[in-house]
């Protein structure tokens, strides 16, 4: 792998952005990571492929429109025990009554 030049990639994907988006990109950097527009971390050299996609037709936000696609909030499944029906603490209740009568409910 070749070393890239932080600051030309960057200045490559910034040229990139504005002609497919129209504005200039949020790009946050942190120990080598790079966020672009508070987006998925990524390292130099993918923003580097990210840049010659952008010069290629392909856009940022279209991306960010298919990740917002696939993240659709998931439904929690409900608990058996929400549904009416059989709940382990009423079988607990109904066995110490059939076994000893005078027992108390464990806590």
């Amino acid at each position: 792998m070749a070393n890239l030049d932080k600051d030309a990639v960057i200045a490559a994907f910034t040229e990139a952005y504005k002609k497919a988006n129209g504005n200039a990109p949020s790009i946050e950097s942190k120990s080598g990571w790079y966020s672009v527009d508070g987006g998925k971390n990524m390292r130099l050299a993918q923003l580097q492929e990210m840049t010659e996609s952008l010069t290629n037709g392909s856009s940022v936000s279209a991306e960010k429109k298919e990740a917002k696609a696939k993240a659709k909030p998931v439904k929690k499944k409900t608990s058996k025990a929400s549904k009416p029906g059989f709940s382990v603490k009423d079988f607990w209740a109904e066995k110490l009554k059939a076994e000893a009568p005078g027992a108390t409910l464990p806590r």
